[in-house]
């Protein structure tokens, strides 16, 4: 599996999100709640939005346009609209920065 570096873990606030590119797929990269930094497809798996935009609450990030929550562990929704996970990506810091895998680790092909 490979990582790629998509930057300082310091760019990432805590209770935000942030879009970056890798291998040509959008990833949005999460400060959550819990400290933790995660990767998912940017993308609204109802409406093709960018999740980026959207809201942090806990280890979920809500779509800005039609409020579905997505688990940043699983990438599974919560509850309608969205019925569709989006891919998830394995997440590591190292010397402060943040490394995303470009291979979904839930079997959710981007």
């Amino acid at each position: 599996m490979t990582f790629e570096n998509v930057g300082p873990a310091s760019d990432v606030a805590k209770g935000t999100a942030l879009q970056v590119e890798v291998d040509g797929v959008e990833i949005a990269v999460v400060h959550a709640d819990d400290d933790q930094f995660y990767a998912v497809r940017d993308e609204c798996s109802h409406a093709s939005v960018a999740l980026s935009e959207g809201e942090v609450d806990g280890c979920t990030l809500e779509c800005w346009l039609h409020g579905s929550r997505f688990d940043l562990r699983t990438g599974q929704p919560s509850g309608p609209p969205a019925f569709s996970p989006v891919a998830v990506y394995p997440v590591e810091i190292r010397d402060g920065d943040i490394y995303v895998s470009t291979t979904p680790s839930n079997g959710v092909e981007p």
